[in-house]
């Protein structure tokens, strides 16, 4: 098992002296040399303290842990058949790929209809959210999935109104929710507002309820690849204050007179504003659900990260006694903005793990007769093959792959592409596929097709998360195709192997040599 990367990552623009002599316990150069600048994260430490804590530079990278686990989906195989199909008639000219059915319907009605069984989990108050916010809102509209709008959004509006300790109007918020709204084709897909503490007692999910028409909320239980609340740089003392009067934990303190000559004089240039971390009551979550459908709430989900095993546990408990529409489970090693860097390493319960407590702790509610919420998996999924392991690992309980890095990564791309379209500096390595977006965007021919002259004002952004997820739901296809299971129910845990029988011991899906074992027998039997 390779070591995480402890000293030294591109993620604080940190890196040792010698590269190829690493003490592995200390991430240390093994000849820490006496007139060496500081290049590591110990070094820059020395001048620049807690800032290297955090992924830099921030509000342009999104960023995720370095960390190998000993067990992760690679150490699964997916699993063929040349026999049969499920979902469609086993003729080869029916059976095949193009038919296979993507779309999930989840919640307590099966209300939500999604073309892509994907959910985007909450983008906050993030500069690389905000700023590519466009293209996530309407490539999750016209791809027909779920986005999530994170925590902070309100807190952090300039324009925010606030009456009596409660939110009256925040255009962000609005922008937000309507620029999926303004997008979304023939009800597929969904636009969550999300909350954390502050939010909470700004009354943020009453508002966008009541205001602007908000049907699906999302409590959440922390972080995903963090264990403490969010947290973001401001570069503006004004702000700063600001944030620090709606209640916000904002570091150092903006109102003292040496920090305010410090930051004046540029020791420092950006202040660190922080969210408090939650304090769960199971009676209080009961109490905080009733609240939200009372005010309105047509579906309620939970989102929780990759903490203790008896938190799980308990999240499966209140998500089934509450009959939450959505219960997503985020595994430690994932992370898309500004977040803890060590902590995002070395911190929580890895995915194999963490979701196969899920399955377990899931179908212990099943066996039991109580409700099973549906569910999602998150941490780390980019592409189709982790797509299915994830659906067949948690099988027949998970319903939707939850990713962010992924899709927001599309979505940069996209915008990116756009602005050099638009000022006729297109790379030579895009500029092989053309100059136009037309001829650049393979998807383009489609959507051209789909929404006419309405094409021209699709944000580059959003077109690249579409073809991005346009690959991922051929690839997903193809995978089903070969498994023979022509719609999303029929995904099952014998639709994946283990590799290795530490795999096999965590996750209690069959290792490759004992797969098939009694219908081997019965074949090859005399």
């Amino acid at each position: 098992m390779k070591h995480g990367k402890i000293n030294a990552t591109a993620a604080t623009l940190t890196k040792n002296r010698t590269e190829d002599a690493i003490v592995p316990i200390s991430g240390m150069c093994a000849t820490c040399v006496d007139g060496c600048i500081g290049m590591c994260e110990i070094g820059r430490s020395a001048y620049r303290g807690h800032e290297v804590i955090y992924p830099q530079p921030f509000g342009i990278s999104s960023s995720a842990g370095e960390k190998e686990y000993p067990v992760d989906l690679s150490h699964f195989t997916m699993l063929g058949t040349c026999r049969g199909a499920y979902g469609i008639s086993p003729d080869s000219d029916k059976a095949i790929f193009t038919n296979v059915n993507l779309e999930q319907r989840i919640g307590h009605d099966k209300g939500i209809k999604l073309k892509m069984p994907v959910v985007i989990p909450g983008l906050g108050s993030t500069n690389i959210a905000l700023n590519n916010w466009e293209g996530l809102a309407v490539g999750a509209a016209i791809s027909g999935m779920i986005v999530t709008i994170g925590e902070n959004v309100c807190g952090m509006d300039p324009n925010v109104e606030i009456q009596n300790g409660k939110v009256v109007h925040s255009p962000e918020l609005k922008r937000r929710v309507n620029l999926f709204k303004d997008w979304q084709r023939d009800g597929y897909g969904g636009i969550v507002v999300q909350a954390n503490v502050e939010d909470t007692r700004l009354g943020v999910q009453e508002y966008a309820i009541e205001k602007l028409g908000v049907e699906i909320v999302e409590l959440k239980w922390g972080q995903g690849a963090k264990d403490i609340g969010g947290e973001v740089k401001i570069n503006s003392l004004s702000r700063a204050q600001s944030l620090k009067d709606k209640g916000y934990i904002v570091l150092p303190d903006p109102y003292n007179p040496e920090v305010i000559e410090a930051f004046e004089r540029h020791v420092f240039h950006e202040f660190e504003r922080h969210s408090r971390v939650g304090m769960v009551d199971e009676q209080g979550f009961y109490d905080r659900v009733q609240e939200l459908r009372d005010a309105g709430a047509k579906y309620v989900f939970l989102k929780t990260g990759a903490y203790r095993p008896s938190d799980l546990a308990l999240a499966v408990k209140c998500a089934s006694e509450a009959k939450i529409d959505l219960l997503t489970v985020d595994a430690a090693g994932g992370g898309t903005g500004m977040s803890p860097w060590r902590m995002m390493c070395e911190w929580g319960v890895p995915g194999i793990e963490l979701w196969s407590m899920l399955y377990q702790y899931l179908k212990n509610r099943e066996d039991k007769g109580k409700y099973v919420p549906d569910a999602a998996l998150a941490g780390g999924f980019t592409l189709e093959d982790q797509m299915f392991k994830g659906f067949a690992l948690g099988a027949p309980y998970i319903k939707l792959i939850g990713m962010a890095r992924g899709p927001l990564a599309a979505a940069m791309v996209g915008k990116t592409i756009g602005k050099k379209i638009d000022t006729n500096n297109v790379p030579v390595y895009t500029a092989r596929f053309g100059h136009t977006k037309e001829d650049i965007f393979v998807t383009a021919p489609e959507l051209q097709h789909k929404f006419g002259k309405d094409f021209e004002s699709l944000p580059t952004g959003a077109i690249g998360l579409y073809t991005y997820m346009d690959r991922l739901e051929q690839g997903l296809r193809q995978i089903m195709c070969g498994a023979r299971k022509f719609s999303l129910e029929h995904i099952s845990r014998n639709d994946i192997s283990a590799l290795t029988h530490e795999a096999s011991e965590i996750s209690g899906i069959p290792y490759i040599m004992d797969c098939d074992k009694d219908e081997v027998d019965k074949i090859l039997g005399d």
